[in-house]
Order: C-alpha cells, then structure tokens, then sequence
C-alpha cells in the first residue's frame, strides 16, 4: 500500500502532463533516426542489418537511462530547496516502500518514452525483433539508472552538482557505451573499463535480442547486480535520511 500511495502521486502529476510529456519526447529520438539513422546510416555498413536497425536499440538504451535518471532528479529539490521531502521522512511509511514508489514512477516515464521511440523507428522502417525478455532488459535499465538518480538525489547538496552527474556520468555514457557503435572499436583499456558500465551491457543486450543474435547471461547478471546493488544503497541514503 505505501508503494502504490507513493506512486499514485508522480503518477496523478505525469497524467496531468502526459501529452506535453510525450511530445517533448518525441524530439531527440526523431532527430537522431534523422541524423544518424537516413542521414549518416545510409554510409555506414554493419554485419547484420542495416545501421538502422543497429541504432534503435542504442537509443533505446540511451533514452531509457536519461529519462529515468532526470524522473528521479526532482527528489532532490523535494529534499534541499521545497523541503517537501520531510513529510515522507515523518510518515509511518516503510522506507524501501518510498524507493520503489519513485522508482516504479521513473520506469513508468522511461517505459512510456520507449514506446515512442518503438513507433518512431517502425516508421522510419527498422527491423527490431520484440520479446519479453527485451521488455525486461529494458525495464531493468529503467530501475537502474532511476535508482542512480535517486542516489544522486539523496547524496548531492545543490542543483548545480545534480548537473553534473549528467555531465560527468551520463554524458559519457551516452556516447561510449556502445549506444551509436561497438565497444569492439575502442582500444582495450578504455574497453575494459566501458564493459564495467551498466549501458553497455543493456546496449548490448537489446541489440542482441533485438536483431536476433545470440547474447550473453553475464550481461542480464551484471545489470541484476547493479539493480539489486543499487536499490540496497537507495534504501539505506534514505533511511538515514530519517535518523
């Protein structure tokens, strides 16, 4: 019940802003189909498929991460400037209740943002192969990267150092993760360090599964350990929260 309570409130304001949300949405991943997917794509050959049908499960990654990151981020002005944050800190409710709550809101948005791409990149005529085992590699890139933020919210002292997470974590991510090409490019020191990284593993498993080639389980473990990991910390920053 505290779960649902602390959802149902994210859930009442994105429902209030849904379509402005979805729209805003559909900007970046338009641009990049454009851009890199007729614009650049068209030049670039890969072993299966066209680069295509390469990218969209890339910037299905990369999205994912950057939407359920920033959806996390207002917890932060709840706990330093609006102060709003106290009221669930003196509330009977089960702290890892409030953590799933945000972080459940977050998949929501990232799942939803998704979708659209989904539908972007059928019309501009890629070839993914959907299956569940996608939808839960997707997902749990979602509660990853929300659980991140949540992270971030709960350690960071002001705005301007949220901001740089972005810059300093996610901005590097985006680009080397293996979202716009293979890690098998890098030199292998930077390889060695970028396959650590929780992107690359879901990069290079929604386009394994995407394209219908064969993926490793060490990749679905390393994302199981970053979330379970993850979500471990989230609980205990908050929890110290209450002391």
């Amino acid at each position: 019940m505290d779960i649902w309570t602390v959802f149902w409130r994210d859930w009442v304001v994105l429902r209030r802003r849904l379509t402005k949300f979805i729209l805003s949405r559909m900007v970046a991943p338009m641009l990049y189909l454009v851009a890199f997917g007729w614009g650049l794509g068209r030049s670039i050959q890969v072993a299966s498929g066209t680069y295509l049908d390469f990218l969209v499960p890339g910037i299905l990654a990369l999205n994912s991460m950057n939407i359920s990151f920033n959806s996390i981020t207002p917890v932060h002005a709840e706990r330093i400037y609006h102060k709003s944050l106290e009221e669930y800190l003196i509330a009977p409710i089960w702290p890892p209740a409030f953590v799933i709550g945000k972080v459940l809101a977050a998949v929501l948005r990232g799942l939803i943002s998704s979708a659209i791409i989904v539908a972007l990149a059928l019309l501009f005529g890629a070839q993914i192969a959907f299956s569940p085992l996608f939808l839960a590699v997707l997902v749990l890139n979602c509660v990853i990267f929300a659980e991140i933020g949540f992270l971030a919210a709960m350690k960071i002292s002001t705005y301007e150092e949220m901001g740089q997470v972005n810059t300093y974590i996610l901005l590097p991510m985006s680009f080397l993760c293996g979202t716009f090409f293979s890690t098998h490019a890098l030199p292998a020191a930077v390889r060695f360090f970028i396959e650590l990284l929780p992107l690359t593993h879901t990069s290079y498993l929604l386009r394994g599964l995407g394209t219908g080639t064969a993926v490793s389980p060490l990749s679905l473990l390393v994302l199981l350990a970053y979330a379970v990991l993850c979500f471990a910390w989230s609980c205990r920053a908050f929890s110290h929260l209450r002391r």
